[in-house]
């Protein structure tokens, strides 16, 4: 056999075999890796080059050992998931690095990180000012996780004591101009309610590159032509509006109306329909 298609049956294989220990290794393998998996990764990648072109040697050797790696890396996974001192030991322990607003110099002597290093980490969280954290950690996996102080926090309607509705996963109905009927259904619509969508924003199916429906159902479209501006739907905005003025008429009757059993029933209903929007109002303000 020539050498060239030996090493390319060798390196068919060896991405096969690398692809199937890279499965099982897990999702932790692709993304932000620990000191041992970091390790493991390059090995694995060595090995499997050695197995690609190393013609003089006994190539499955290669494979034996990228199977034994792979076997301890999942031993010592499996040891993390049962012990903490084992996740210290390789994964390593979170490093404060900035305490009530105070850069913490020594650990960040300690992992080797510059101010201007710092900085840059607390600039990627939207943070410019060292002193409007409250706390500043360095993961394990050599991110930084910032806590603001509470006066610098975001205003959430938590804050303001407003409960809002649970937001369910956006479906994508519409890719690329083609209808996708899976989501559809899961939301219980059908292609005749997307037709009438559509029509109400004067869009063609085939000029719409995505379409998204929230848990509300409304459709949200965005098109292949980026000219043409398409109005967000205000159905939610329509209905607490249309909501408020029917409260503010119950009102207005009550206050013109001599009969006195009249502006009772008045005032009652326009209390009534108070509550109700308190109640929805979390629900058509998102």
């Amino acid at each position: 056999m020539p050498d060239w298609v030996e090493i390319a049956l060798r390196t068919l294989l060896a991405m096969g075999v690398l692809f199937v220990l890279t499965k099982i290794l897990g999702k932790r393998q692709v993304s932000q890796l620990s000191l041992f998996e970091y390790i493991t990764g390059i090995t694995i990648g060595s090995l499997a080059a050695y197995v690609s072109l190393d013609l003089e040697s006994n190539w499955y050797l290669g494979l034996v050992s990228m199977t034994v790696w792979t076997v301890v890396s999942l031993g010592i996974e499996f040891l993390q998931l049962k012990s903490k001192t084992a996740r210290d030991l390789f994964d390593g322990k979170a490093t404060v690095l900035i305490k009530d607003g105070k850069i913490m110099e020594d650990n960040l002597k300690k992992e080797r990180i510059t101010t201007d290093e710092l900085m840059e980490q607390l600039r990627i969280k939207n943070v410019f000012k060292a002193a409007d954290v409250e706390f500043a950690i360095m993961e394990s996996s050599g991110d930084v996780s910032v806590l603001l102080t509470k006066e610098n926090q975001p205003l959430t309607p938590k804050h303001l004591g407003i409960n809002v509705g649970p937001e369910q996963e956006p479906q994508s109905v519409i890719m690329d101009g083609k209808i996708m009927d899976e989501p559809l259904a899961t939301i219980g619509l059908n292609r005749k309610w997307l037709d009438t969508e559509l029509e109400k924003l004067g869009v063609s199916i085939d000029n719409v590159f995505l379409g998204q429906v929230d848990s509300y159902g409304q459709l949200y479209v965005d098109l292949f032509d980026d000219q043409i501006k398409v109005p967000k739907p205000q159905k939610k905005a329509a209905l607490l509006a249309t909501l408020k003025k029917c409260e503010a008429d119950l009102e207005m009757f009550g206050l013109s109306t001599k009969e006195q059993n009249t502006k009772q029933m008045y005032e009652q209903c326009s209390k009534a329909l108070e509550k109700i929007i308190d109640e929805v109002k979390p629900l058509l303000i998102r």
